[in-house]
């Protein structure tokens, strides 16, 4: 029987304000990956197209055991690599791996300070390295596929740091917190979309039965960084149906559906 957790449901959708604070110092100008509003509202990220890899077979797992949940998700982070490097070369985009790391408790040092209470995986900018805490709430569902979308949802922050979209969110100049985050909101959304989106294009091979998914949408939550639990999950959903990154123009999109 799967019993929703609370303390689950604050990590699931936690690239958190974290991320994108500690992204305010780092500007990325190498390449041809554009600036400024054209970033995030005409990215050539967006015109390439469904994610091409199909394929991404997941490895076995076992509840409560860090080990094989570790195992999981660095299959997973080459599966990542793998789509969105191809993503990337069809942009005409420059394009890296990031680094990652597993952890098992939280306050441990990162290059964008200690690792945050609350976050179930950070992103960082100054050294393009996601750490994703392996606690025992997600261990406890690691059969599940909160694994899956949380990893792929920190890859759709590096996706945003190499095309130049949070660099145009770093760099931007806010008047006041609403402001700043409502285009935090922004980021975070697009981020879960991207998330979607690679998840919707290898899920034939995952053998998985579509109430799994529904699972997931069912854990959204209201959040002041990441939206009303609609939206997070109508993003979500909306990349798992096109497959595309075309699919996520949060920065174009509807007040109301970015709030």
């Amino acid at each position: 029987m799967r019993t929703p957790l609370i303390a689950l449901i604050s990590g699931v959708l936690a690239g958190l304000l974290f991320a994108g604070t500690a992204s305010a110092g780092v500007v990325e100008r190498s390449g041809p990956a554009p600036t400024g509003k054209t970033a995030q509202t005409a990215n050539p990220i967006y015109k390439t197209g469904k994610l091409e890899l199909k394929k991404c077979e997941e490895q076995p797992v076992i509840s409560n055991d860090l080990d094989s949940a570790r195992v999981y998700l660095e299959f997973l982070m080459d599966c990542l690599n793998e789509s969105w490097e191809y993503q990337f070369s069809k942009a005409k985009l420059p394009f890296s791996k990031p680094s990652f790391e597993t952890i098992s408790r939280a306050g441990r040092p990162t290059a964008c300070g200690k690792f945050p209470k609350g976050a179930q995986a950070i992103y960082c900018n100054v050294n393009k390295k996601i750490t994703f805490l392996l606690s025992p709430e997600i261990l406890s569902q690691s059969t599940e596929l909160f694994l899956f979308e949380v990893v792929a949802h920190e890859y759709g922050h590096h996706v945003q740091q190499l095309s130049g979209i949070m660099g145009a969110f770093a760099n931007r100049k806010y008047k006041s917190d609403k402001a700043y985050l409502a285009e935090l909101r922004k980021i975070e959304l697009q981020a879960e979309c991207f998330s979607g989106a690679f998840l919707g294009s290898v899920w034939q091979s995952l053998g998985r039965r579509q109430s799994d998914f529904s699972y997931v949408l069912d854990f959204s939550y209201d959040t002041v960084s990441h939206g009303k639990a609609t939206n997070i999950a109508y993003w979500l959903k909306r990349g798992f149906n096109q497959e595309s990154p075309g699919a996520c123009t949060t920065f174009s999109a509807p007040a109301s559906r970015v709030a």
